[in-house]
């Protein structure tokens, strides 16, 4: 007995020690980060930072590869889908993580196949319409939709991603006949906003701002509880007597569940690094994000709650995807 508690002991050492021999030679070689939208919205914005950071952090090199689709759910189950051993990480976000569960009847991964690592951002969204549209407040956008059913194209980043849904909670609460055209990424949204293919949108206050400021996107209202500190001139859907119109959004970084703890213990310790340094942080906040690193426990009970929220207003919405 004493000779077999001897041999498991001496067993356990080595498996240990093994473990820590792989987390010390990992990284060796660039490590990819999926990004489950178009490149040049604001989850592409977020993650290039994150990489550039993490490049510095951890010794080699972090390469973006974007890979939109299905509302950001192609990208998450490509990071859910790849190799566990580190160098497949990425970023997940409220529609693929909180929301489409509620919408898709097969996703194409469940909870147990990623490993949630921190919010990388968390972020206010705007509803904003064409400069071409003749309305300057949300209380004239729902009387214009309402004297034109079906008239208005909303855009949005993907079918079941937040800017859907937010846009639906929108059209529900309203009262409105507004038509939904789904894009692979905000970029292109936006894009067709300002060429009039559609008239408004449901977005994050970053990807909107610099045509806000150019006058070629109008801001109605910010969907949250407080005024987005970039637009303070722009009223809360509380204000406008909107109250149940509330969609905050976020991104995070998550990994395929089976990477070794010591590994992901890195990438967590590196990526909070690279949050709490002023060259990743001030470009976010310039997009309107606010940093709050979490440990996984805490982001993995982050998404549960927002799970939560999401749930009810998905029902209540009728939203559905394929």
């Amino acid at each position: 007995m004493k000779r077999r508690t001897v041999l498991k002991a001496a067993s356990a050492a080595a498996v240990m020690a093994s473990t820590g021999a792989q987390a010390q030679a990992w990284p060796n070689r660039p490590i990819t980060l999926y990004v489950p939208f178009a490149a040049g919205g604001p989850s592409d914005m977020f993650g290039r930072t994150l990489a550039r950071g993490l490049s510095a952090e951890l010794g080699q090199q972090v390469v973006v590869e974007n890979k939109g689709g299905m509302g950001g759910l192609v990208g998450v189950a490509a990071i859910a889908k790849a190799a566990p051993d580190g160098y497949t990480i990425g970023m997940n976000a409220t529609g693929p993580s909180a929301i489409a569960p509620f919408m898709v009847p097969n996703m194409p991964f469940e909870d147990k196949d990623l490993a949630l690592l921190t919010p990388v951002a968390l972020v206010q969204m705007i509803v904003a319409t064409s400069s071409r549209l003749p309305v300057n407040s949300v209380a004239e956008l729902i009387a214009y939709a309402k004297a034109n059913p079906g008239k208005i194209n909303y855009g949005s980043s993907g079918p079941g991603g937040i800017s859907h849904l937010a846009a639906e909670l929108f059209r529900s609460a309203a009262g409105i006949d507004i038509v939904h055209v789904p894009y692979r990424g905000a970029a292109p949204a936006v894009q067709d906003l300002l060429a009039g293919q559609v008239q408004m949108v449901v977005l994050d206050v970053g990807v909107l701002l610099p045509h806000i400021r150019s006058g070629n996107i109008k801001p109605l209202a910010a969907t949250s509880k407080s005024r987005s500190a970039l637009l303070p001139d722009v009223p809360t859907t509380t204000e406008v007597g909107l109250p149940t119109v509330l969609s905050d959004n976020w991104y995070g970084l998550a990994a395929p569940a089976g990477v070794s703890k010591p590994v992901l213990d890195r990438i967590h310790a590196a990526a909070v690094a690279v949050l709490n340094t002023k060259e990743a942080a001030e470009p976010m906040m310039a997009q309107g994000a606010v940093i709050r690193p979490m440990t996984p426990a805490e982001f993995s009970d982050f998404v549960r709650l927002e799970r939560e929220k999401w749930g009810p207003v998905v029902k209540a919405s009728g939203a559905k995807m394929e």
